[in-house]
């Protein structure tokens, strides 16, 4: 799980240091088929964070990125860029038979 974890980070164009990761890019290897069900997990996180006292736009900024669908067409959906900070509460949230994730992702 760590080398598909690690294989998944992407860098900030503007900032070479800085590291993240797509929500949309881990819903599956963490095991969620639903946007909707990994949303739960990504909303406990950011409460979370919010009770820790750190900065959350800092560990989670919501994003649109256009999907291109079937016909050619286009649209917009939600994602969320994620600090490893952010993994790992996401991890801590998920659902007890998905938690082996957990060392994976550890800051």
């Amino acid at each position: 799980m760590q080398s598909q974890f690690d294989a998944l980070v992407q860098t900030h164009p503007d900032a070479a240091d800085l590291e993240f990761w797509f929500a949309r890019d881990l819903q599956e290897p963490l095991g969620y088929v639903r946007w909707e069900n990994f949303l739960t997990a990504i909303k406990r996180a950011i409460e979370s964070c919010k009770t820790t006292g750190y900065e959350v736009g800092h560990h989670f900024r919501g994003v649109t990125k256009m999907i291109t669908l079937g016909k050619g067409g286009q649209r917009e959906i939600e994602d969320f860029m994620l600090t490893r900070y952010a993994c790992y509460l996401i991890a801590l949230f998920m659902k007890s038979s998905k938690s082996g994730t957990v060392k994976a992702i550890s800051p």
